[in-house]
């Protein structure tokens, strides 16, 4: 799974989400893109999990980027433990996504080989996204 390598500090807040992407919100890279339409939280699992679909469908021809990383370390307090007793142990890390903002990028495949492959991956994804081209 992916993860920072170090961390200035073990836990972190939560924090709050801006209105919309300011940066990271245009397709860099390739051609065809997934792009988020609302804000949340991409666990690491699920960015794997996309990598591996990327990864076999773009074997042969094609390239893809990934244009998000899990940085924020997400707590989870263990089962049947009472309130009080301080914040959690570090479970997974996530990535923190707001609307707007590029996920992925891919490049080398006909356009209904890439739209197949995006939406294989957005079902992978827990927020809500858009395939996107390079015109658009």
């Amino acid at each position: 799974m992916l993860s920072p390598k170090r961390q200035k500090y073990r836990k972190q807040f939560r924090g709050i989400w801006r209105k919309l992407a300011v940066k990271g919100d245009r397709l860099n890279f390739g051609t065809y893109g997934l792009k988020a339409m609302s804000a949340g939280w991409i666990k690491d699992r699920e960015i794997e999990a996309s990598r591996v679909v990327f990864a076999r469908s773009t074997r042969k021809a094609g390239k893809f980027w990934i244009r998000i990383f899990p940085d924020k370390p997400f707590t989870k307090k263990p089962p049947e433990v009472t309130m009080g007793a301080g914040k959690g142990d570090v479970a997974w890390f996530v990535a923190s996504v707001v609307p707007g903002k590029i996920l992925f990028e891919i490049d080398g495949l006909s356009l209904p080989e890439s739209i197949k492959v995006l939406k294989n991956v957005a079902s992978k994804l827990s927020v809500k996204t858009k395939i996107i081209t390079k015109s658009s």
